[in-house]
This record gives C-alpha cells, sequence and structure tokens, in this order.
C-alpha cells in the first residue's frame, strides 16, 4: 500500500455564497492528490502522454462529504493506493480540515488508454516497477 499527503489552502475563488468550498472543487483536489503522489514517485502525467504515450482518464468518482471545508483553511489531501493497478488504477482521497477533522472522502478510478490506438491497455511497466516495493509483503 502506498500513502501520500500534500496541502491545499481554500482560496476565495473557491468558495460559495456561505464561504464553504464549493462541492464542485473537489474533485479538483482530488487531482491534486493523485498529480501529487505520482510526482513524489518520479512521474508527472505531462511525461506520461507526451513520453509514454499514456492516458489516464477518469471512469467514476465516488465522494462524500462530511463537513464544510473553508476559505483560508488549510487542507491536508490523503491519497492511498490499496492494491497494484492492472486495466485500471483506483485513488482513495480522504481530506482533513486543520484541526484533523474529516471534510471529504472517496475515491476515483482511471484507466490506461494509449494515445495512439485510444484504446484502453494494462497498466504500464514503468509504473508498475516503481509502485511494486510498495506492495511486495
Amino acid at each position: 500500500m502506498l500513502t501520500t499527503t500534500t496541502t491545499h489552502r481554500v482560496r476565495y475563488g473557491e468558495t460559495d455564497q456561505m464561504g464553504y468550498l464549493y462541492y464542485g472543487r473537489y474533485a479538483l483536489l482530488y487531482e491534486i492528490g493523485r498529480a501529487e503522489m505520482l510526482r513524489d514517485l518520479g512521474l508527472n502525467y505531462a511525461d506520461m502522454e507526451g513520453e509514454e504515450g499514456i492516458m489516464m482518464p477518469v471512469m467514476s468518482l465516488n465522494q462524500r462529504f462530511v463537513r464544510p471545508a473553508h476559505y483560508d483553511e488549510v487542507l491536508t489531501i490523503t491519497t492511498t493506493l490499496r492494491r497494484m493497478p492492472d486495466r485500471t488504477i483506483t485513488f482513495h482521497l480522504e481530506i482533513h480540515n486543520e484541526k484533523g477533522k474529516l471534510v471529504n472522502g472517496g475515491s476515483v478510478k482511471l484507466c490506461f488508454v494509449a494515445v495512439k490506438t485510444q484504446r484502453t491497455v494494462h497498466a504500464p511497466d514503468y509504473l508498475l516497477q516503481v509502485l511494486r516495493p510498495y506492495f511486495e509483503a
């Protein structure tokens, strides 16, 4: 299992009329979490698409809203991979406020698509090699 964390400060433009983080913004926080996890592994989406020819479109997004996040609050985004990817990869996320209280939790499932063929493929070997040490007994 692999878990990483990153932070994000709620900006004024991300809030609704009540000063809460707008619900539609949580999907962006999920993207930040998974992009930073890949970056921590020495990978990034731009290279995966441009150099490796692999895209990762979202197949499903599940979220549970527990309590609101507020303007200027620093949120901690915890991203976890619970199993090795195959044709899909599922990131599990939890977002906590400054007091450590759960704000939002859920998962996002993506598949691997070859840029040239626009067809789904298995997880690329270079990704599996980087992830394997986190899943060995």
